[in-house]
């Protein structure tokens, strides 16, 4: 399969989730002036495509610089779910996808196509996304999975301002990859994927470039 990318591009117009700051690309240094061209960044490590590291919910979770680079390489399975407004995803979509597809391997990253990244530019695209159920949560992480995806800003739908699909699923060391996009370009339910984060100390999470292959 050719490479997809699944990154969004991040920018200073890019949403940000309400209560993070939006991004900044600060003019440092030119070429007329410095010899060479540099910017600073000031952004949220949870902007656009991003994955969260256990510490950004559980206390004494494992930090993004403590992650093995291999769980951010994946055999993975792409789900086709319903993107209404607030819609759970719930443990029977997935055991019916399974009856069809076989089970879901360990070790293997999940990643849910539910269409939600087409309304990026709408004012409700935090407050009404779609995710995941607490039974869901649950019966993937029975499953021993290494990582979540999916192409929503929240692994929890807009409305659970709680984050209990987060905490479930952090607490049992599966990682969550967020706000992918193009996943209509995938043609196959089995593929490869590639989030690599940065290795930012202490870090909760941090931007990725997540490519299908």
């Amino acid at each position: 399969m050719k490479p997809v990318d699944l990154t969004l591009t991040i920018s200073q117009n890019i949403p940000s989730f309400p209560g993070s700051p939006k991004p900044h690309f600060i003019p440092w240094a030119e070429i007329k002036k410095d010899r060479y061209n540099l910017e600073m960044l000031f952004l949220s490590t949870h902007t656009g495509t991003h994955v969260d590291a256990p510490y950004h919910f559980i206390k004494n979770g494992k930090k993004i610089h403590q992650i093995e680079p291999s769980r951010f390489l994946c055999n993975a399975i792409l789900i086709k779910v319903k993107g209404v407004p607030n819609y759970k995803v719930t443990k029977n979509d997935i055991i019916q996808f399974e009856s069809k597809n076989g089970s879901i391997p360990a070790e293997s990253a999940v990643i849910f196509n539910t269409g939600w990244n087409e309304n990026l530019s709408k004012k409700d695209f935090f407050e009404k996304n779609p995710g995941l159920s607490a039974s869901a949560a649950k019966y993937l992480s029975s499953k021993k999975i290494s990582l979540v995806g999916i192409d929503s800003p929240s692994i929890d739908i807009g409305s659970d301002v709680s984050f209990s699909v987060h905490k479930i699923l952090l607490k049992s060391d599966i990682l969550i990859l967020e706000n992918l996009c193009n996943l209509d370009k995938i043609k196959k339910i089995h593929f490869g994927i590639i989030a690599l984060p940065l290795k930012l100390h202490g870090a909760t999470g941090s931007p990725v470039r997540a490519v299908a292959f």
